[in-house]
C-alpha cells in the first residue's frame, strides 16, 4: 500500500484536530511500515497503538462536540461504533495470526479520507463558535479546550 500524505484538503481548521488526524496517518504508515518488513510483532504493536490512540481521539472529538451540542453527535458516535467494531476484527484476525494489515490499511485509509472530508467536516462550524474560534487555526489550550485535551491526553 502507498503512503497516506497529509494534504490541505484533510484541514478542519481546528488544529487540535487537525494535529490528531495527522497523527492517525503517522500511526497508517507506521503501520504500512512494518508490515512491508514482514516483521509481525512490530506490526500487532503499531495496530495497538493505533486503535488506542483512534478510541482516544474519537472519546475527544465527541467531548468537544458533546459541548458545542452538536445536533448530530448521537449519529457522529455511531460511525465511530461502528468503525471500532470492524477494527476490532482485524485485531481479531491479526492476533490469531493472520496476516490482516493490505485489507486493514486499505479499509483505513479510505474510511479516514472519507470520514474526515465527510462526518468531521459536518461538526467544525458548530465546535468553533463553542470555542470561540473565529479564524482559521484560532486555537487556545486553555479554557474549555485546555480542560478537555488534558482529559484524554493528560
Amino acid at each position: 500500500m502507498a503512503y497516506l500524505h497529509w494534504s490541505s484538503d484533510l484541514d478542519t481548521g481546528i488544529d487540535v484536530i487537525d494535529k490528531q488526524h495527522r497523527r492517525i496517518v503517522d500511526y497508517l504508515n507506521e503501520l504500512n511500515e512494518a508490515s512491508g518488513r514482514g516483521d509481525g510483532a512490530a506490526t500487532i504493536h503499531v495496530l495497538n497503538e493505533l486503535v488506542d490512540y483512534t478510541l482516544t481521539h474519537f472519546a475527544f472529538e465527541e467531548e468537544l462536540q458533546e459541548r458545542a451540542a452538536y445536533p448530530f453527535l448521537k449519529a457522529h458516535k455511531r460511525v465511530h461504533e461502528i468503525f471500532t467494531k470492524r477494527v476490532a476484527e482485524f485485531q481479531k484476525r491479526a492476533a490469531e495470526g493472520e496476516n490482516v494489515t493490505p485489507e486493514l490499511l486499505s479499509m483505513l485509509k479510505i474510511w479516514l479520507v472519507n470520514h474526515i472530508k465527510g462526518d468531521d467536516a459536518d461538526y467544525v462550524d458548530c465546535v468553533r463558535k463553542t470555542l470561540g474560534m473565529e479564524a482559521k487555526g484560532d486555537i487556545h489550550t486553555g479554557g474549555l479546550l485546555g480542560s478537555i485535551l488534558k482529559k484524554f491526553f493528560g
